[in-house]
C-alpha cells in the first residue's frame, strides 16, 4: 500500500513554502551540477522536497538544512539512476559533492558558478567538445567516445582530467579574488 501524503499543519505549511521559494533553484543547480539531466533535475527538486516534508528533521542553521536538501537531493537522484539500470560512480558524486559543499558557503554559489563558466568558456578542441556533449546533451560516453573518435573508458578519463582542470581553475580564480 501507497504511504498518502498528508499535507503537514498550517504553520508548518508556511516554513515549508520558504523553504522552497529560498532553496529551489539551489536543489535544482545541485542536481544538475552532480549529473542529471534538466527534467531530472525539475522532477528530483520537487521529489526532494517531498521527502524533506515527510522528514523529521527539524529546522536548524541555514548550513545544516541545506547540507540535509543535499543529501535527500543526491539520494534522490541515486534511486533513481538505480532503477534506470544505470550504473553510478559513487566516487565522481562523493568529489562533486565535495567540491560543491567547500565552494558554496564560503562566498556563494553566484560567484563560483561566475567563475566555472568563465573556465569552461577558456576550454578549447576535444575538452570543449567532451563537455558539450556530456552536460548540454546529456550524450552517454558511448556516445561521446563515438562522436571523438575514443573508447568509452578513453572518455571517461578524458571527463575527470576535464574537471579536474576546471576545479583548478575555479580554486585558482577564488584565490585571485
Amino acid at each position: 500500500m501507497t504511504a498518502v501524503y498528508e499535507p503537514p499543519p498550517s504553520t508548518k505549511r508556511t516554513e515549508l513554502t520558504t523553504l522552497v521559494q529560498q532553496h529551489q533553484a539551489g536543489v535544482w543547480r545541485y542536481l544538475r551540477y552532480i549529473g542529471a539531466a534538466y527534467e531530472e533535475a525539475e522532477d528530483l527538486t520537487q521529489e526532494t522536497f517531498i521527502a524533506f516534508a515527510r522528514s523529521q528533521f527539524k529546522l536548524r542553521s541555514e548550513p545544516e538544512t541545506i547540507a540535509f536538501l543535499r543529501t535527500i537531493a543526491r539520494r534522490q537522484l541515486l534511486q533513481l539512476r538505480r532503477r534506470q539500470s544505470r550504473e553510478v560512480d559513487t566516487t565522481e558524486l562523493e568529489a562533486a559533492e565535495a567540491v560543491w559543499a567547500a565552494a558554496a558557503p564560503h562566498d556563494g554559489l553566484e560567484d563560483y558558478l561566475d567563475r566555472l563558466r568563465d573556465c569552461v568558456a577558456q576550454l578549447e578542441g576535444r575538452s570543449q567538445q567532451a563537455i558539450n556533449l556530456h552536460y548540454h546533451s546529456g550524450a552517454s560516453r558511448a556516445a561521446i567516445a563515438a562522436e571523438l573518435a575514443l573508447e568509452p573508458e578513453g572518455v571517461k578519463t578524458l571527463l575527470r582530467r576535464i574537471r579536474d582542470a576546471l576545479r583548478a581553475c575555479v580554486e585558482r580564480k577564488a584565490r585571485a579574488t
